[in-house]
């Protein structure tokens, strides 16, 4: 078990993660931010390394991406800083960012190196399911890193099943088929994905991505799920001058 399905396996409800860019504001924010988010009570984190082309990102993670390569932020640069991770955090930790820098690094490499520093899993949006269990499961499951595969609104159930057969960990779901950084729109269709999500009684837990910002939204998403992830909404946070000072009081507004 790696700290992610402990977690999992002692709390099952409303579990708040927290994303952020690695190098944003500051080259060597990473840890103070990560440190901080355990402090205020985050459940789990997530740590994007940047890409100049995103694809699922909206304005907000992408202006800080953006930013976070021009101080000099690289795979290199993250896995040397998370050296000292463990000495500071003890929350469940997941890297999120895209295929290609990884691919670059080399996916073992990466994955080794991932495990060394105590990361314990891996959200990548555009690596193919079939390229994952064909070519790198063995890398991850080697190493005890999960493998978080998204759903949205158009996954069939078939595919569903077959990544809730690969999953060990959780699964993302995304609240809608868009970027990050929006809000989180409740439709009647959209409910319904919900509620077909949680009839199919899978395996893993699911937890909601992308729209959630507060409070209100936070809560609707963990009658559904067994919790939910804000991203944009603090990377917002993180452009004021004294964003480490705020984020007790971000988590609380949060978790209400």
């Amino acid at each position: 078990m790696n700290r992610l399905n402990q977690l999992f396996s002692t709390k099952k409800q409303n579990l708040l993660s927290i994303y952020f860019t690695a190098g944003y504001p500051n080259f060597n924010s990473t840890l103070d931010i990560a440190e901080a988010l355990e402090k205020a009570g985050a459940d789990f984190l997530e740590v994007g390394f940047p890409y100049s082309d995103p694809v699922a990102d909206g304005p907000i993670i992408q202006n800080s991406s953006q930013i976070a390569l021009d101080n000099g932020m690289t795979l290199n640069a993250l896995f040397d800083q998370l050296k000292g991770l463990r000495e500071r955090v003890n929350v469940p930790v997941l890297l999120m960012g895209y295929v290609n820098p990884i691919v670059q690094y080399g996916v073992e490499r990466f994955c080794k190196e991932a495990a060394a520093v105590g990361v314990d899993g891996v959200i990548v949006p555009d690596l193919p399911m079939y390229e994952y269990e064909m070519l790198y499961r063995d890398y991850f499951e080697d190493n005890n890193l999960s493998n978080i595969f998204l759903v949205t609104p158009q996954t069939s159930e078939e595919r569903i099943r077959k990544i809730d057969e690969l999953s060990n960990s959780f699964i993302y779901l995304l609240s809608s088929s868009s970027i990050t950084g929006g809000n989180l729109q409740l439709t009647e269709s959209i409910e319904g994905y919900y509620k077909r999500i949680k009839g199919m009684e899978l395996n893993n837990p699911a937890i909601i991505g992308f729209g959630i910002s507060d409070h209100q939204t936070f809560s609707k998403a963990c009658e559904y799920a067994n919790g939910a992830i804000v991203g944009s909404a603090f990377v917002k946070l993180l452009a004021q001058e004294n964003y480490l000072a705020q984020i007790p009081g971000f988590i609380k507004s949060i978790k209400g």
